[in-house]
């Protein structure tokens, strides 16, 4: 989390607010320093990165400089893919519900795990209709890790078997992967039962190793100090590595030329840390004994975890502070539950910057179009130049799809 208030300061005076700040170099330590934990036990170890967690291009583009692959889960992602310049062999395309934009992506190569029967049976059928043209595919499946839900995504274990024979069926089909993720369980000993199921699938359906074996997402990445201290039990990345890419050395030592591929595919664990949010503090007010700081956002451009969890805040001082106690930051829609900080207690003024840390996940791409658009985001590049990387938005954007 950025403390420099000094650049702050300068990144409003010439840009406005508010603002989300990426940090580019420490992007991409963490990248590297997660892939290497992995490849090092495991070579053929490869980063997927979740676009849905935020599909910022420049963000997009530097994973693909970094040497990772893109994972989509919708038409507008794959091409935003597309766009960056990924090749469709570079591109996992999951999701319970591809459409016509998964059909395309079949035909055109890219690595694609069916959700459902349904799909499967369809894309069967597009194979059939260009007999002279061979296709791969891989099969999401539904596992239990210990979970306390059943998750709605993958094929149940039980179908796996009616899959596999449906794909048998087309002589230009090839199953050549599987792929897994579980929501909620990020705890080491659910990655590692992840990890054995999957491997035992793998010998189960297949006479030789897969091509790949995907694991999904759903690690803890690093975090500031006061945000993790929210958490019990935060693994490491080599923690993480040594249940998961070890299990799969070990599994494969005796055929490593022809293992798999193993991948991961995270969203947060990259991009969480490395995206702050600055608002301006416009209005501080009293009601009953209660103290309220009004922002120039709302929880929206910080995304769900601000109502979960506290995020780490600094406040960049810009007027004549005065101290409060449990005084809440909130947003500027007409929503009760805007609120993006209870019960702060410390130094405040009006026109003070206050800096929301670890945003980087689900948060401008779920910002919906809500009272006033979204704001723009900036880079501190490798350079230590700052630059837009993405405008805020205007009326008109909002507005473009409407007749008036």
């Amino acid at each position: 989390m950025i403390e420099n208030y000094q650049l702050i300061t300068e990144l409003v005076e010439k840009y406005g607010s508010p603002f989300y700040l990426f940090n580019e170099k420490e992007f991409i330590e963490n990248y590297h320093d997660l892939y290497n934990t992995f490849s090092k036990y495991y070579s053929k170890y490869n980063i997927s990165y979740s676009l849905k967690t935020n599909y910022t291009p420049y963000i997009v583009s530097l994973v693909k400089k970094c040497g990772g692959y893109a994972e989509v889960v919708s038409g507008m992602e794959y091409y935003i893919a597309k766009k960056v310049g990924y090749d469709d062999n570079k591109i996992i395309f999951n999701g319970p519900n591809k459409g016509k934009d998964g059909i395309q992506a079949f035909l055109n190569g890219c690595i694609l795990n069916v959700d459902n029967l349904k799909e499967l049976s369809t894309l069967c059928e597009v194979a059939k209709e260009h007999s002279s043209k061979d296709f791969e595919i891989g099969i999401r499946v539904n596992i239990d890790v210990g979970q306390n839900f059943i998750s709605r995504f993958g094929i149940d274990l039980e179908q796996v078997e009616e899959a596999v024979d449906m794909i048998k069926k087309v002589p230009n089909i090839k199953l050549i992967g599987l792929h897994c993720h579980i929501s909620r369980c990020r705890d080491k000993e659910a990655w590692a039962r992840r990890t054995d199921i999957m491997l035992a699938l793998a010998d189960k359906y297949f006479k030789q190793p897969p091509k790949y074996i995907d694991l999904g997402s759903g690690m803890f990445g690093k975090m500031d100090k006061e945000f993790a201290e929210q958490f019990d039990n935060i693994p490491t990345y080599q923690e993480y590595a040594t249940v998961v890419a070890k299990k799969f050395a070990e599994h494969y030592k005796e055929n490593m030329e022809e293992s798999p591929i193993l991948f991961t595919e995270p969203g947060t664990t990259l991009v969480n840390k490395y995206i702050d949010f600055v608002a301006r503090v416009d209005c501080i007010k009293k009601i009953r004994e209660k103290y309220f700081a009004v922002l120039d956002c709302s929880e929206h451009n910080l995304g769900e975890t601000c109502t979960l969890k506290e995020l780490p805040i600094r406040i960049c001082k810009n007027g004549t502070q005065e101290v409060y106690e449990k005084l809440d930051f909130t947003g500027y829609t007409c929503l009760e539950q805007d609120v993006m900080r209870k019960d702060y207690s410390g130094e405040l003024a009006v026109g003070d910057y206050v800096i929301f840390g670890n945003v980087g996940g689900y948060s401008n791409v779920l910002k919906p179009p809500f009272i006033k658009p979204n704001c723009q985001m900036l880079t501190i590049d490798r350079l230590g130049e700052s630059k837009i990387i993405k405008r805020k938005e205007s009326y008109d954007d909002i507005l473009s799809t409407y007749e008036f």
